[in-house]
């Protein structure tokens, strides 16, 4: 067992209460603090710290002894490589949107753009590492997201709410094609129109949107939430044509503990909310808007899943005292445990593999054989895959673990 020292991302987009609360650092933080990474991503790894203080690079570490860490077998599985990241989410702002490519379609563009010189920090570079990017949102607040095209006859019904005469001509492209290609074409419309044409469609939807949230049932009902965020999102970001594509997709709200996962190609913005994000160990996004970076439209349109309808959301499934959260991907497997408001007794962490336990309320006490640590709110472990028969037990009220693993 190794006690981790994790990377803070200072994006714009950022908390400045969430991560510093969770670290136990003073509130609000001098800057806004978006992501936590825990794991062995080249761009910003953990750092195991020893017992004399000394800080080591878990990607070193790893790279040194990836059998001995992941186990011969998901060595040579994972290529010698931690196969996830784990991340803390925590956004007062909108994230851009965006979609996450495929295996093959990762290993294709970062080979292109390593062949045509593309520095791997270059601005205009889409693809970071030859990995695809899956990944699990499990809320710790409610959460808000948009999330792949919602149904475009229920879009329709949205789009003649708004009642944008501006907008007219695009509602009946939808009209007369509402399904895959149908929704291709009118992301495609919306995405590649002049700055002058998003200049005059983006204010008058917000006057549409100001006028629907208006009307709208005060209970939610009648389109008021994808108004509001329509009308917020315009304010936010006037002019971008991904105010007009955020249109085609599920509004969605998770309670704490529930989560969603997106394969890829799926279309998606982080709106507000503070998560646990689980991944496969990839940085590569395209962008489709909502952001002042890099937007590549025809490789974001290669990437796009066009399939339709309401995403489902995971509750988990009992595992023991934990609550797992299945995936496709078997790259990663997140499991959660919550000791309520009294403490309690032992309880095992499941062995396989490679895997980080995070706190993230309360405090717990680990021990594997003899060695035993505290893990404190904010703190977290590496456990390898020799670290077997590891028990955990509450040590503070309201204590909550996330266990990160491969899924195999």
């Amino acid at each position: 067992m190794e006690l981790l020292e994790n990377p803070v991302r200072p994006y714009a987009w950022g908390s400045r209460t969430v991560i510093a609360d969770l670290l136990g650092e003073s509130v609000p933080s001098p800057h806004p603090q978006a992501e936590m990474w825990l794991g062995a991503h080249p761009g910003d790894p953990s750092r195991i710290v020893h017992p004399d203080g000394a800080r080591s690079s878990l990607l070193e570490v790893l790279t040194g002894d990836p059998e001995g860490l992941l186990g011969a077998e998901r060595s040579a599985r994972w290529e010698g490589r931690l196969p996830f990241l784990l991340k803390v989410l925590a956004a007062d702002e909108p994230l851009s949107l965006q979609a996450h490519p495929s295996l093959d379609q990762a290993r294709e563009g970062f080979a292109r753009e390593n062949a045509a010189g593309l520095a791997l920090d270059a601005s205009d570079r889409n693809y970071r590492d030859a990995n695809h990017k899956p990944e699990l949102i499990c809320a710790l607040t409610e959460f808000h997201a948009l999330v792949g095209f919602r149904d475009p006859v229920e879009t329709l019904g949205l789009l003649r709410a708004l009642d944008v005469p501006e907008l007219a001509p695009h509602v009946e492209l939808l009209a007369a094609q509402p399904g895959p290609d149908g929704l291709r074409a009118l992301f495609t419309t919306w995405i590649t129109l002049p700055q002058a044409m998003l200049d005059e469609l983006v204010p008058a939807l917000q006057k549409g949107a100001v006028a629907l949230a208006a009307r709208a049932n005060p209970s939610g009902g009648d389109w008021a939430l994808e108004a509001r965020t329509a009308l917020e999102l315009s304010e936010r970001y006037p002019g971008d044509a991904g105010v007009l594509a955020a249109l085609l997709l599920n509004r969605v709200v998770l309670a704490p503990g529930e989560a969603l996962y997106l394969p890829a190609g799926n279309l998606h913005a982080y709106l507000a909310g503070a998560g646990i994000e689980l991944m496969a160990n990839s940085d590569n996004v395209l962008r489709g808007g909502l952001t002042p970076k890099h937007v590549d439209v025809p490789e974001l349109l290669r990437v796009l899943d066009f399939t339709s309808g309401p995403p489902p959301v995971h509750t988990g499934q009992p595992e023991g005292p934990w609550t797992r959260y299945d995936t496709p991907a078997e790259e990663f497997l997140l499991r959660r445990w919550e000791s309520g408001d009294g403490l309690t007794g032992s309880l095992p962490v499941p062995d396989g593999g490679a895997r980080i336990l995070l706190a993230t309320g309360g405090k717990a006490c680990v021990r594997a054989g003899a060695e035993v640590l505290q893990l404190p709110k904010g703190a977290a472990l590496f456990l390898a895959a020799a670290d077997s028969g590891v028990e955990v037990e509450s040590a503070a009220p309201g204590t909550r673990l996330y266990l990160a693993s491969d899924g195999l």
